[in-house]
């Protein structure tokens, strides 16, 4: 299936390693040119029809100078996945969590979406359209044991500020859509300081078994690989889903079993 992506014009955040990455190499096998943010950039370098920079989306002023270099260099903004965030647990719970803590979750996961996003619609507009993918995650609606608290909570907040601009926007010509994963193989759930990790060594299990009980609540059996993430994303930024906006599309790996 073509996607019609060739010739378009993406920019990435959070695009050095995991999902981000996935969704670098994917849009770029389209024939999708990337810009690609991140702090550390030299797993994309050489990347073909990627272009890395060095960008700290946590502050006010990143996503924006990230998205305006874009547009200098390319001349518009056909796409843009805002795929920036982390997750620490908090294994103390909710009375040990700070302001500070929900402040810092909140600038990473959702206020540097929310810049992107402001910058690169006003680009999309003028043009005549464009599309926003969000990577969220099963979080922002289910909470089994709230020691991702205030990832969830941005996450949610990102989730519906997409719903409401998929109203405002559409009109335009600009789609705004959400992609939710449950569990995925990246370092945030595997890697040393990974969920499974911390969890672990909180408690005195083995990393392996938190991630082996994590997976015995999902039908599938394993977690979502970062390519299948990625994938997901790339349709939803093609034209072949235009008409498709507004909703949280979820990879879970049936770990949510509500509707």
């Amino acid at each position: 299936m073509d996607l019609e992506l060739s010739g378009k014009v993406a920019v990435v955040t959070g695009a050095s390693k995991g999902i981000g990455l996935a969704i670098v190499r994917e849009l770029a096998s389209e024939g999708v040119s990337v810009v690609a943010g991140a702090r550390t950039i030299s797993p994309l370098e050489g990347i073909e029809r990627v272009e890395p920079l060095v960008v700290d989306l946590a502050k006010p002023d990143g996503p924006a100078s990230l998205v305006t270099h874009t547009i200098e260099r390319h001349g518009r903004v056909d796409v843009l996945v805002n795929n920036v965030g982390a997750a620490h647990v908090r294994l103390k719970g909710f009375l040990e969590s700070s302001d500070d803590d929900f402040e810092d979750s909140l600038q990473l996961n959702f206020f540097a979406a929310l810049r992107a996003t402001r910058a690169a619609a006003a680009a999309m507009a003028e043009s005549g359209g464009g599309t926003v993918v969000n990577v969220a995650s099963v979080n922002s609606f289910f909470e089994p044991d709230g020691a991702v608290i205030d990832y969830g909570a941005a996450k949610a907040a990102l989730v519906n500020v997409a719903k409401s601009l998929s109203q405002e926007l559409g009109p335009k010509g600009i789609r705004v859509t959400s992609v939710s994963p449950g569990p995925v193989a990246t370092d945030l759930w595997l890697g040393a300081h990974g969920v499974a990790a911390t969890v672990g060594n909180a408690t005195g299990v083995a990393a392996d078994a938190v991630r082996d009980q994590a997976i015995a609540g999902m039908p599938t059996g394993r977690f979502t690989t970062p390519q299948e993430v990625a994938t997901l994303v790339t349709l939803l930024a093609s034209p072949r889903t235009a008409n498709v906006t507004g909703a949280n599309w979820v990879i879970d790996g049936g770990l949510v079993k509500t509707t």
